[in-house]
């Protein structure tokens, strides 16, 4: 479709990765920068900057998401998952067939019968916990989805530091077309086919990344950490294969690339949560106290729920879920894990 490569690109969200992504986006193409709230497109377009990061002169912010739709037939949603669903409602009544969507969305979304909350039910299934790839067709008429996923620390990518990531998808074209869209010469994208594999990958390091946080709040060293993550790679792949991924997505750039990249980088806010526990702060303090979604949170939660209910061995996660909901210390978590008797490394190959 030769009108694609001149029109401008819609990125839905102004949070730090989705500025960020429109100024990668704005070296090749017009960029529309959406916001909800109409104030926030106005100061970001009067001081010419959003969350820090100066703003490429292609990229321009609006609130207006019928424009958006309309004069643009790519499409990069950056909101937060628990916001995921509403966004797409919204959205849908301007989409058609042609548009393509390409989300960078790092979490789950949860369908739950009436009167029931992820609090009160005990077990989750994978027809209950949908990625944002299935969000998006389960509430518009695209056809052609993507999501972007990988090491992608907004502050090292808008000071153009080399990054890389994943563009995946069932459809070759968009892959291809996500490639030519956000390559450059510090910006490299790799691509993969299993679309849900690379979003569950994506998702689920972001608990590893809390623990790792917790570690390195605790004063202990690359050893430790070492150790953490190739568990916790264990884990992932153990979860992922239950919930539908594929094993290589969680070897690849989204999967072992993104997970070492969070577990070692405070600038990463599941990081953050795990390092501030680790100190002795509450939960419910550093969340209120944090200006965007920590979204392994929520991911701790859903994870277990779904260990539970498919038998699958996630120690890291267990423990987490016992140190964030039911008020287990830190040191209490490690411990258990230090001692618990693994004896084989890797049986899943």
């Amino acid at each position: 479709m030769s009108s694609t490569s001149e029109k401008p690109v819609g990125v839905i969200g102004a949070g730090n990765f989705g500025t960020v992504i429109a100024n990668i986006l704005a070296i090749n193409r017009k960029v529309f920068l959406y916001t909800r709230d109409e104030q926030t497109a106005a100061r970001i377009k009067s001081e010419n900057q959003n969350k820090g990061y100066a703003l490429h002169p292609n990229v321009e912010p609006t609130h207006d998401l019928q424009q958006v739709a309309t004069q643009c037939d790519v499409l990069f949603p950056m909101v937060p998952s628990s916001h995921f669903r509403e966004m797409m409602r919204q959205l849908s009544p301007y989409l058609q067939p042609y548009h393509i969507l390409i989300h960078g969305t790092k979490g789950f979304d949860i369908t739950l019968p009436d009167g029931q909350s992820l609090e009160n039910i005990t077990r989750l299934t994978r027809q209950q916990v949908k990625t944002m790839s299935e969000v998006i067709q389960e509430e518009s008429v695209v056809v052609r989805v993507g999501c972007l996923a990988g090491p992608n620390l907004a502050k090292e990518l808008a000071q153009r530091q080399p990054g890389a990531t994943v563009v995946a998808s069932h459809f070759n074209e968009v892959i291809q077309l996500g490639k030519r869209l956000l390559r450059n010469d510090r910006f490299q994208v790799y691509e993969n086919n299993d679309i849900v594999g690379v979003e569950i990958a994506g998702v689920l390091k972001n608990i590893i990344a809390i623990a790792s946080g917790a570690l390195s709040g605790l004063g202990y060293g690359e050893n430790a950490k070492g150790l953490l993550i190739s568990r916790g790679a264990v884990e992932m792949v153990y979860l992922g294969r239950a919930l539908g991924g594929d094993l290589k997505a969680f070897l690849g750039v989204a999967g072992i690339g993104d997970l070492v990249t969070t577990c070692n980088s405070p600038m990463s806010r599941n990081f953050t949560v795990g390092y501030r526990l680790a100190k002795g702060e509450k939960l419910p303090d550093i969340l209120a106290d944090m200006t965007e979604v920590a979204e392994g949170v929520n991911t701790v939660r859903i994870a277990k729920k779904c260990a539970d209910h498919y038998k699958v061995r996630a120690l890291i996660t267990d423990r987490l879920y016992k140190v964030l909901f039911e008020g287990m210390t830190v040191e209490e978590a490690l411990e258990f894990l230090m001692r618990y008797p693994l004896n084989v490394d890797i049986d899943f190959i």
